[in-house]
C-alpha cells in the first residue's frame, strides 16, 4: 500500500533518496559533519548518486557541508524547522500530484483527487523531521529488549 501511495504522488527515486539522506542527518548529533559514504551505506544509497543529491540539497540550502578530514554534510536548519513538504517541492520541482497528465480535467473522480492532493500535502506540510525522528525513535525503542531481572 506504501509503494502504491508513492506511485500516486509520484515520488522519484531521487525524492525518497533526498527524504532518506535528510532524515539520517537529523538522527546524527547536530553540529557534527556526516560523511557521504557514511550516509550512503545506512541508507542504502549508491554513493555517486548520493553526491548529486546532496549538492542539490546544499543549494537549495537544507544542508551545509565541511571540507577536510573531519568534514561531511550537515544540517542547514534544526530537523524541527524542516517540513518534508519543502523538500519535496525543492527535489520534485511540485507539489506531490500535481499536474497528473493521466486524469482528465473533468471527470467524476477530478473532486475526489482534488482532496486526495490537498490531504497529502497538508501531510507533508505539517510534518518535520523532528517529527519524523520522534515517530522512528519510539517505534525502535519499542522493541528494545529488557534483560533487567
Amino acid at each position: 500500500m506504501i509503494a502504491w501511495v508513492r506511485r500516486l504522488m509520484n515520488i522519484s527515486v531521487k525524492g525518497e533518496y533526498a527524504l532518506q539522506a535528510i532524515f539520517d542527518l537529523a538522527s546524527q548529533r547536530p553540529g557534527e559533519p556526516v560523511k557521504i559514504a557514511d550516509i550512503a551505506q545506512r541508507q542504502k544509497i549508491p554513493q555517486k548518486f548520493l553526491e548529486l543529491i546532496l549538492a542539490s540539497l546544499k543549494q537549495g540550502g537544507f544542508v551545509e557541508s565541511r571540507r577536510g578530514a573531519e568534514g561531511g554534510y550537515l544540517l542547514a536548519r534544526s530537523p524541527e524547522s524542516l517540513s518534508v513538504a519543502e523538500v519535496v517541492h525543492f527535489i520534485e520541482g511540485t507539489q506531490p500530484g500535481k499536474g497528473r497528465t493521466r486524469r482528465k480535467p473533468d471527470s467524476p473522480f477530478s473532486e475526489m483527487w482534488e482532496q486526495v492532493d490537498r490531504a497529502v500535502a497538508g501531510i507533508l506540510d505539517k510534518t518535520t523531521f523532528g517529527d519524523i525522528l520522534r515517530g522512528w525513535s519510539e517505534k525502535q525503542n519499542k522493541y528494545v529488549l529488557n534483560w533487567e531481572i
